[in-house]
């Protein structure tokens, strides 16, 4: 069987006669050319579909009698497979519904990247162009990664995760060349959102960083600009907890459109995400303001994990006393003190600062 990069091309005429003595078509040297990989790359397809070697001749004219069919079959065949070995997901739209439409990061989104994307006329009628990459920075667990699967998921969009395993499978020094290879295969999808998470690590500043460090930086900063330069659909978003970390040239603008910061919540905010997880537990009266204000330091992760505690608790409640549990604000009052907040006055304010030099939407 012949599949992508193997194809050896006859010369014109060798191209021509095979053509004409397989299907009975007579093709000009230069289009039987261009044919000949097509009906070898349909060859494998067909193959592939009926788990059987199909002949040659069959392929040849199943292609000349389905030309425009066999080549869209092929493309979306390929990308399936592409999609499947990059790990690609797809993300429900009621993620978005559980960020409080007044998070400011969301506003944000919803004007720059959603609305664009999902009017693409109108924005194409005055002249607004879609970012295509993004940077999200701020303290950990304040929703960043939450945020891009929110973004795939009310864009109906695949959502591919680059994780450090796929870039070192092969040992440090090729991460650089198989980061280029993730990025080919990336450019080649329509309508997915391609993440990386801890973009310091692989983007880090060149200035003190050692060969190999830097060899990943420069690499990167060639991929993002042939992304950009695309014609698909594709948004490249990563996120970072250090964004003094990465290196100068990423942060200027032309290579990432925008960089927005994702800092702590507000009580509006947290009530959101607080009653999102209330309703999924067996839960009785809850003096939700005391909650809100108990939670001040809580990132969307702190309160997650909370109630986790509290699912767990509940559970074992009824288990042992072999009636219904309902959580009440007692039972947060009891739980409440074992949780440790991810965020600090220390922490806001430096964000702030970071916020104030390097935030561009």
């Amino acid at each position: 069987m012949v599949e992508d990069n193997f194809v050896e091309v006859p010369s014109p005429e060798v191209c021509v006669s095979k053509i004409f003595e397989i299907s009975g078509v007579k093709f000009d040297p230069p289009i039987a050319v261009d044919l000949w990989p097509k009906i070898l790359k349909h060859k494998w397809l067909l193959s592939e579909k009926l788990a059987r070697d199909v002949g040659l001749r069959m392929a040849c004219v199943d292609f000349v009698d389905n030309m425009e069919q066999a080549l869209d079959e092929y493309l979306a065949y390929k990308r399936k497979d592409l999609l499947s070995s990059l790990g690609a997901q797809t993300i429900g739209r009621h993620i978005w519904d559980t960020i409080s439409d007044s998070q400011p990061p969301k506003q944000l989104v919803q004007r720059r990247i959603i609305l664009p994307l999902t009017q693409p006329l109108l924005a194409e009628k005055h002249g607004v162009i879609p970012p295509k990459t993004i940077i999200f920075f701020g303290p950990p667990g304040t929703g960043k990664t939450h945020f891009v699967k929110a973004i795939a998921g009310v864009l109906s969009w695949y959502y591919i995760e680059i994780v450090p395993s796929m870039l070192m499978v092969d040992g440090l020094e090729k991460v650089g060349a198989n980061l280029r290879a993730i990025m080919e295969k990336a450019r080649n999808l329509e309508e997915a959102v391609i993440f990386i998470d801890e973009f310091e690590e692989i983007a880090g500043s060149r200035d003190s960083a050692n060969r190999v460090d830097k060899s990943i930086t420069n690499e990167l900063l060639k991929q993002v600009p042939l992304l950009k330069n695309q014609g698909n659909r594709i948004l490249l978003v990563c996120a970072t907890n250090y964004i003094r970390q990465l290196d100068a040239a990423l942060l200027r603008p032309g290579r990432f459109d925008c960089i927005i910061p994702v800092g702590g919540l507000s009580d509006d905010e947290r009530s959101t995400i607080l009653n999102y997880y209330l309703a999924r537990i067996n839960a009785g009266d809850i003096d939700i303001p005391w909650l809100v204000e108990s939670t001040a330091r809580f990132t969307p992760a702190d309160i997650e994990y909370f109630f986790q505690q509290v699912a767990q608790f509940a559970f074992e409640q009824e288990l042992a006393g072999h009636k219904d549990y309902k959580v009440n604000t007692a039972t947060l009052q009891s739980i409440l003190p074992q949780m440790r907040p991810t965020l600090t006055d220390e922490i806001v304010a430096a964000f702030e600062k970071e916020r104030a030099k390097f935030a561009r939407v």
